[in-house]
């Protein structure tokens, strides 16, 4: 099912959308030469906290009877996605590192009423999910490895800016394949955009590739519609496979891997991106 959003449900996610947006700009102030993992995940836990959220990634479910281990998705260099903050790693000169976070928010009474929000009745703390991520470089990087943010990023804003009622998921694809092809990129295609905003993931799936055009997943975008738009573009081939710990997403090739993500509300005359 496609949830639909109020006016009221959309500015409760704006303003936690607001608040995760500024929580990931001070982990990737942190993001140099020398530092661990387990320092962005100590400051991501504290912000939050903080803010009067709850991370939406920390004992996650991912299958198999295993839970996602950190708040923070910290994924290096060949990992898509899913690299958790333990254990512990130091990143080095060279390095891109994908900060990939979510977070429910207000999960106290005292917020919702001090922000007048409505409740959500989805979730048994009662607030709204974002979720955004960004991948940057650590020290001095390649130039191929700039390219790749850059493309990458590109690929996201051109994603958004196809989104406007009438528009279908499809269209979002198309925008973002053909920037990420052009260069030679692969798209990956086993890892998807979603819904978000009273659950973590919602439908719909939001795919960075085209699927046939009649297809019912290729839905009419509408408004009160929030997504989660999030290109994961690969140097190389777009193939990928599972590490080891049996969650990290990794390049099957080895190559580098680049991600980045808003969550947007589809409006009446376009969008908005929530977590801008």
């Amino acid at each position: 099912m496609v949830y639909i959003k109020t006016t009221e449900e959309i500015r409760a996610i704006r303003e936690g959308g607001k608040i995760l947006s500024s929580i990931l700009r001070k982990l990737i102030a942190e993001v140099k030469p020398g530092v661990s993992t387990e320092k962005i995940e100590d400051l991501a836990n504290a912000l939050i906290e903080k803010a009067g959220g709850r991370s939406a990634f920390k004992n996650y479910p991912m299958g198999g009877g295993i839970f996602f281990p950190s708040t923070v998705c910290v994924s290096i260099n060949d990992e898509v996605v899913h690299g958790a903050a333990y254990p512990v790693r130091t990143l080095k000169s060279g390095d891109i590192v994908d900060l990939d976070i979510g977070m429910e928010w207000p999960i106290t009474k005292e917020l919702r009423e001090k922000f007048k929000l409505p409740t959500n009745s989805h979730t048994k703390n009662g607030g709204f999910f974002t979720d955004m991520c960004a991948t940057v470089g650590v020290g001095k990087i390649s130039a191929e490895a700039k390219k790749l943010l850059q493309v990458s990023h590109k690929c996201l804003e051109l994603g958004i800016k196809a989104v406007k009622p009438g528009n279908t998921l499809n269209d979002i694809a198309r925008a973002v394949s053909d920037c990420a092809e052009s260069h030679g990129y692969g798209v990956v295609r086993d890892l998807v955009g979603h819904g978000v905003g009273y659950l973590a993931h919602e439908k719909p799936d939001v795919c960075n590739f085209v699927i046939p055009e009649k297809s019912r997943e290729n839905i009419v975008l509408r408004p009160g519609m929030v997504i989660a738009i999030e290109p994961m573009i690969n140097e190389g081939d777009w193939r990928v496979k599972v590490a080891d710990n049996d969650y990290t997403i990794i390049t099957k090739d080895g190559s580098l891997s680049a991600h980045f993500e808003h969550t947007v509300a589809v409006t009446e005359s376009g969008y908005e991106i929530l977590t801008k």
